[in-house]
């Protein structure tokens, strides 16, 4: 069966970052569609990732859009970064950084 907004880790995580590259107020429709077939690989479970991602979810399931859109969103991608770099260094990657001009 095909999925509407996605299913699966990386490609749910990259279409949340890409509601989060647009304006806060943009960023927030729609995103919560994307956590609905969101899994977290078994690799993963009980590590600093799926906290990171349990974080992501609340983050972005509890929040009311129009209140602190802007705040929030900066809240959710500070959460992705670190998601992202944790990713990286349970795959192996000694050293991984998202750089300073992300």
């Amino acid at each position: 069966m095909e999925s509407q907004f996605g299913r699966g880790f990386i490609i749910n995580i990259t279409m949340i970052a890409k509601h989060f590259s647009l304006p806060p107020e943009q960023a927030w429709p729609g995103v919560k569609d994307h956590l609905t077939e969101m899994q977290v690989p078994e690799q993963f479970l009980g590590t600093e990732v799926e906290e990171l991602v349990t974080m992501l979810r609340k983050k972005i399931m509890w929040h009311q859009i129009g209140t602190m859109d802007k705040e929030e969103a900066e809240l959710v991608i500070r959460v992705l970064r670190r998601l992202l770099v944790a990713i990286d260094r349970n795959l192996g990657i000694p050293d991984p950084h998202v750089g300073k001009y992300d």
